[in-house]
């Protein structure tokens, strides 16, 4: 095989990212796990690409809004990151912050055009489970937000029987009243 003049003999060729690059992009994350949304506006401000996935496919927006952060997604959603995209398990980053009880983040992804309902590929919606552990305020906010309490999910459950089956009274409560608001008089 002919030798390259520009490739240096000592460094093997890789068509992946350096131990330098790899390094950076943990940092990122990290920053983004720890919420320093200065940090972030400065590195996004340097051309830092704001859809940036780690290997499990979760996004910037996805790690700031799991671990609660929201002035860190909102910097993030300022530079155009798409509040909707999903990690490799399909998980949208609303899913995680009503998972965890982040009313912040929450209102913060639906200001910037989230999808209310945030289904997962089996159709478990940010509403469901936010039923399911029993956040009332997570379900009355995405109720108020425009979620639906009747979406079904694969199996054919809805929130108030996510809610049930996990044993949440104060959900199944609240969205067996959305149920009833929802439904003309007579049906």
């Amino acid at each position: 095989m002919p030798h390259d003049p520009n490739q240096d003999p000592k460094k093997p060729s890789s068509d992946g990212p350096d131990d330098d690059m790899i390094a950076f992009a943990s940092e990122v994350f990290d920053v983004a796990r720890r919420g320093d949304a200065a940090m972030l506006d400065a590195l996004l401000s340097k051309g830092l690409p704001p859809n940036l996935r780690n290997d499990k496919g979760d996004s910037l927006v996805m790690l700031a809004s799991y671990h609660g952060h929201a002035n860190a997604v909102r910097v993030l959603l300022e530079h155009k990151a798409d509040p909707d995209l999903r990690n490799d398990n399909g998980q949208t980053p609303i899913a995680g912050a009503a998972f965890k009880g982040f009313r912040d983040v929450i209102d913060t992804l639906l200001d910037h055009g989230a999808n209310v309902e945030g289904a997962s590929p089996d159709g478990r919606t940010a509403l469901m489970i936010a039923a399911m552990f029993n956040r009332v305020e997570i379900v009355e906010l995405l109720i108020e937000r425009g979620a639906n309490p009747d979406a079904r999910d694969a199996g054919g459950f809805t929130a108030r029987d996510a809610a049930e089956k996990m044993g949440a009274p104060d959900t199944a409560a609240r969205l067996a009243q959305a149920g009833n608001a929802h439904r003309p008089s007579g049906a």
